[in-house]
């Protein structure tokens, strides 16, 4: 028997059988048939196929766009000020930041850890007060022990500095925009007043003892008989992490390394605040290695004197 010909709702008839269609009408039909398409295999990783959308290259791509050019710099928070500007007669609000021998002391690259960045460190700290790995991870890196270290995400291989490179307060260019990163202070276990600003329940009218307190958490039957999640209510306020976007720089004083921003920064006097050219501002147009200085590694400096 001979096979048998597919059949499709779209198909169209023979010619002979409407012979009174009109052409239009025919390249309608054409236009509606379903186009075929090639379905991507999720499990297909070699090379010549498209990059599949939930892979770590193409997460990587659609965030490469915001990725700063250059690295940023770990300062102190000293604490706040105003500058009053006499001829406009206007009192501006504004935080001191300082570097302390903010240096380069790693790099991440993208073949190894998937992703570019630049580790900086900044402080000292006793070697009795280091533990041998941490010891042994600086010395092989040829720069000396620090307080802290963090990293800070570049676009590409060209933003990475040279390992040991000084940052100095001129990396950034008063008149450009940052982004602050700090951790909030702490508050402790907070009330929801406190901590989500509730109203609170009324002061009379047969209320007695509950006028701070939380109330019911979630309904019965309607909801479930449970507590939705994230439901607001009394616990641990502070401490996480927060970014002020789009400070704009007033001050810059290399020599003695400070940067002065305007408005607040999260955190806590002489708490570690990182600083990064603002990812919604222009970048600035300088250099990359504006504000990075190259020192040798100490490692060089001992066998100089050998």
């Amino acid at each position: 028997m001979p096979p048998k010909p597919a059949f499709t709702a779209l198909s169209l008839p023979p010619r002979f059988l409407c012979p009174t269609v009109p052409r239009s009408f025919v390249r309608a039909i054409h236009s509606i048939q379903p186009t075929p398409r090639t379905r991507t295999d999720r499990f297909n990783h070699g090379t010549g196929l498209p990059v599949l959308g939930a892979s770590k290259t193409a997460a990587f791509l659609r965030k490469e766009a915001m990725l700063p050019l250059r690295t940023g710099a770990l300062a102190i928070k000293k604490g706040m000020t105003a500058i009053y500007d006499p001829t406009t007669a206007k009192r501006t609000a504004c935080t001191v930041l300082q570097l302390d021998r903010c240096q380069v002391t790693g790099h991440k690259r993208r073949d190894a850890h998937g992703y570019w960045a630049v580790q900086v460190g900044c402080g000292t700290k006793e070697a009795r007060n280091v533990t041998r790995a941490e010891r042994g991870n600086y010395a092989a890196q040829g720069v000396p022990l620090k307080r802290r270290v963090a990293e800070f995400r570049v676009k590409d291989a060209a933003g990475l500095p040279e390992l040991g490179s000084i940052v100095t307060a001129d990396l950034f260019q008063e008149g450009q925009y940052v982004d602050a990163r700090a951790d909030s202070r702490g508050m402790g276990f907070a009330g929801g007043m406190k901590r989500w600003g509730w109203s609170g329940q009324p002061a009379s009218h047969g209320n007695s003892l509950t006028h701070r307190a939380m109330g019911s958490s979630g309904a019965s039957q309607g909801s479930g008989s449970r507590v939705h999640p994230g439901k607001h209510m009394a616990g641990r306020m502070g401490g996480e992490q927060q970014t002020v976007q789009c400070l704009k720089v007033l001050r810059v004083d290399k020599e003695n390394g400070i940067v002065v921003v305007h408005g607040a920064v999260p955190g806590p006097k002489r708490g570690i605040v990182k600083l990064q050219d603002a990812i919604k501002k222009p970048w600035p147009e300088v250099g990359l290695s504006v504000g990075v200085a190259k020192m040798g590694s100490t490692a060089e400096a001992l066998e100089s004197t050998i």
